[in-house]
């Protein structure tokens, strides 16, 4: 096998060090093909004679429209929170076989797409299992109970320098520079988000980055690793439950649904503090993210047209000045608008 001359395109040389120094592959006796569907890393299938495992090398600078850089030391708390993550359950994240901080790489197992489909097209195709997102609640909770008041995990992920440019500037901040109005409000939101340290935080449980597996959910790209406020995990999630209602409205019961389960199965699996305290914080930053998708650095891609994109401005603005409570009365807003325009 030859990598370059059989797939035509061009593997990072310290990729290919990477395979070689570690053992996982002799230079030239492997195969290798880009996977697609993230902003932040080059990410490879590799194939040898005896086996198959995907390879990650975070970027500096991301792929979008505005200018976005994060430091590539995010690639080991990524390989620690899978670890981390593991120990509390080992079905829901994959198996690393190595790991190079130093370059930025590691090596996990590679999950057959037939039989791990990504939520995210599952959602699109109108397969939204309310079953499903409890399952997922349940896991979020557990590695939040499991790493909650640890001093430990607190040291090891003090990511602040990680998670502010990833998530807090190019999202909440960046919505806060288009809405003057919201400016102070979204500023504060973020500065509290970035203060409160009670879990480890995945920071991008987003449907692209769940797979269906057979047991249950699997957890990929945590990337933005955090030892932080969890209320942002379940959130971040939410939201994109709330987003593909304009994305494909036939399924948008479902999708209700769904954040129900999501929602009701997580607060359930909250012992570490007071169940209203941590919905208080997500319900405040549900509205905030949502805005934030349409006028931040990181907009979906599936929301095209502008009366979609001014629905969800409109309605997380006023989410963002009304600061409901509970995540429910979000949800029942949102659908309570959607369907105004039937």
């Amino acid at each position: 096998m030859s990598t370059l001359q059989k797939t035509g395109f061009v593997l990072d040389p310290g990729i290919i060090e990477f395979l070689t120094d570690t053992g996982l592959a002799e230079e030239g006796a492997f195969e290798a093909a880009p996977l697609t569907g993230g902003v932040a890393s080059d990410i490879w299938k590799i194939r040898t004679l005896d086996r198959v495992f995907v390879v990650k090398k975070a970027l500096a600078r991301l792929r979008v429209a505005q200018e976005w850089n994060a430091p590539v030391s995010r690639n080991a708390s990524e390989v620690e929170w899978l670890i981390e993550a593991g120990k509390v359950a080992p079905a829901a994240v994959p198996e690393i076989l190595a790991h190079d901080p130093d370059r930025g790489v590691f090596a996990m197992s590679y999950l057959e797409p037939a039989d791990h489909p990504v939520w995210k097209a599952e959602l699109q195709r109108g397969n939204a299992e309310p079953a499903f997102a409890a399952k997922l609640g349940r896991v979020l909770a557990a590695i939040h109970a499991a790493t909650a008041g640890s001093e430990d995990l607190a040291w090891r992920f003090a990511n602040d320098d990680v998670f502010h440019p990833i998530r807090l500037e190019p999202y909440i901040e960046a919505a806060a520079r288009v809405h003057a109005d919201l400016s102070q409000q979204l500023l504060a939101l973020s500065r509290r988000t970035l203060d409160t340290k009670k879990a480890l935080v995945h920071g991008d449980v987003s449907p692209k980055n769940i797979l269906v597996g057979p047991h249950g959910p699997i957890i990929l790209d945590a990337e933005c690793a955090w030892y932080g406020d969890p209320a942002f995990d379940i959130a971040f999630c939410l939201n994109h439950l709330l987003l593909k209602c304009l994305w494909t409205p036939t399924s948008r019961a479902d999708y209700a649904r769904c954040f129900d389960a999501l929602a009701e199965s997580y607060l359930g699996g909250v012992d570490w503090e007071e169940k209203s305290e941590l919905e208080r914080r997500a319900a405040s930053l549900l509205p905030a993210l949502s805005l934030a998708r349409v006028d931040g650095k990181s907009p979906v891609e599936y929301l095209t047209e502008d009366a979609d994109k001014e629905f969800v401005r409109s309605n997380s603005r006023l989410l963002i000045k009304r600061q409901p409570e509970t995540l429910a009365d979000i949800k029942e807003h949102w659908i309570a608008e959607l369907s105004k325009n039937d």
